[in-house]
């Protein structure tokens, strides 16, 4: 069964690939969140431009209390030559804590460095090493917790 922000059903689709419920840990009626936060959405609309980013708001408040973070960094490639990796619209939330780099703005920096790294395992997909859905479940089920 495909989600469709239905906590209920089964899986979830994410571009070509069918995600587990157990992963998700936040949904609402038109996108949701996994443990790597990723909400998916192709072509919004304008109502899922907006559940996207107030989805990701909710779980970025969440987040930085549970992470014990002052701040959040939210950023969002759209096409290849933004540094997009996955061609689908999504948000990395990021908790940030005072001093976590030392000029503020190195994180762009780490983000492309880090999207970069992705893109060469994704495409070579050598030495990428899955978690598996038991683990992805149980950060999934800490993070569910936090919507309760």
């Amino acid at each position: 069964m495909e989600g469709e922000g239905d906590r209920a059903a089964a899986q979830y689709k994410f571009g070509p690939y069918m995600i587990e419920a157990g992963g998700v840990f936040h949904a609402t009626a038109l996108s949701y969140a996994m443990v790597n936060l990723r909400p998916v959405l192709p072509d919004l609309s304008s109502d899922e431009t907006c559940d996207i980013w107030l989805t990701a708001k909710e779980v970025g408040a969440q987040l930085e209390q549970y992470h014990k973070a002052s701040s959040l960094t939210f950023t969002i490639q759209d096409g290849p030559e933004s540094g997009q990796t996955v061609p689908h619209v999504h948000i990395h939330i990021l908790p940030r804590k005072k001093g976590d780099f030392e000029n503020n703005d190195e994180i762009y920096n780490a983000i492309d460095a880090k999207e970069k790294e992705m893109k060469e395992k994704l495409d070579l997909d050598i030495e990428r090493k899955d978690r598996s859905m038991e683990e992805m479940a149980h950060e999934a089920t800490e993070y569910r917790g936090l919507f309760s």
